[in-house]
């Protein structure tokens, strides 16, 4: 696989070459486009925002009062509110391409063959097009594994709250005991969709995202379900769950390459959208030239998004579980 360059790119690390263009790194982001992606979502005017506030009422219990009592105002009482928050963070990508690189636009390295042409045909917007692909992949991976800091100062990074440790503060279950890690099952499932109703979870629009290795697995627990062995056509073998039906929602199977092997998120996304610090007079995720400092083209990425994810109770996890070695 080729080496990526750090610094300006020029005609000799990196050349030009035909073909069609591949790459085997993942480029979906499920997650973050389930919730707006990076065209939608919220506007802050501070980098700290609010998820939203929790109160909890008293434990129900049936009243015990007389007509005689009833003349007696109770004692007052009030039900107390607390604030969450998240923090957006900065994204920040730089391209520098020499004009010597840009003129030699049709100097071809690699297999040449008659007729073939460099591809792509202008390396700075490919380049821009490469850092947006990686700014979006680095956002689906710090909304679902990103770990809270809040900036203490200037040289101190904000780091926005991902799903996973959200959700480490509400409804999880370990699947590891005693050091053993034990498979995904319906029984650890049916456990975190009870613990997520018993939570208060109000299951608006729930979707579950999990890596390869369990997204299989869950289709093979779903696969023995009369009925779904008897595909309607004779010339169609398999399956692929993709949704399922729960005693307390319907939910939607995502396989999203972003999370890790031995856990799975189930996730309330009518609770969570991105949130866009403005840069006034730029836009929320915008591109800029840089300053010239010679014969290079020299563009900046730059925006400032977090996570809005409502409170924990609306989601749920299960960490530990079991992966091939």
């Amino acid at each position: 696989m080729p080496t990526n360059i750090t610094g300006t790119g020029n005609t000799h690390n990196l050349p030009n070459f035909a073909g069609d263009l591949f790459t085997a790194s993942p480029t979906r982001t499920p997650f973050l486009s389930d919730i707006g992606g990076l065209s939608g979502g919220l506007k802050t005017e501070s980098d700290e925002f609010a998820v939203g506030q929790l109160y909890e009422l008293p434990d129900a219990a049936q009243p015990a009062i007389s007509e005689t009592a009833s003349e007696t105002a109770p004692t007052a009482t009030a039900i107390v509110r607390e604030q969450k928050t998240n923090v957006t963070q900065i994204f920040h990508e730089a391209i520098s391409i020499t004009y010597a690189k840009m003129a030699n636009r049709g100097k071809l390295s690699g297999l040449n063959i008659a007729g073939q042409k460099a591809n792509p045909t202008d390396e700075v917007d490919e380049q821009v097009k490469l850092r947006l692909q990686k700014i979006a992949r680095d956002v689906e991976y710090t909304f679902l594994n990103g770990t809270y800091q809040k900036s203490t100062a200037a040289n101190v990074a904000n780091k926005t709250r991902g799903m996973f440790e959200l959700c480490s503060t509400g409804t999880t279950i370990n699947a590891t005991s005693n050091s053993v890690a034990a498979p995904l099952s319906l029984d650890l499932l049916r456990a975190l969709y009870k613990a997520m109703a018993d939570a208060g979870a109000p299951f608006g629009n729930m979707r579950l995202y999990c890596g390869s290795y369990q997204k299989q697995l869950l289709t093979k627990l779903y696969e023995s379900q009369l009925g779904y062995n008897t595909p309607a056509a004779r010339n169609t073998g398999g399956m692929n769950i993709t949704r399922v039906e729960t005693d307390f929602f319907a939910m939607d199977i995502v396989y999203d390459p972003f999370v890790p092997a031995d856990k799975i998120l189930v996730a309330d996304i009518a609770g969570c959208a991105p949130v866009f610090q403005d840069v006034p007079g730029k836009g929320l995720l915008f591109l800029e030239d840089l300053a010239k400092t010679g014969a290079s083209e020299r563009k900046q990425l730059y925006g400032e998004i977090g996570l809005d994810h409502g409170p924990a109770f609306l989601h749920g996890t299960i960490t530990g579980l079991e992966i091939p070695a």
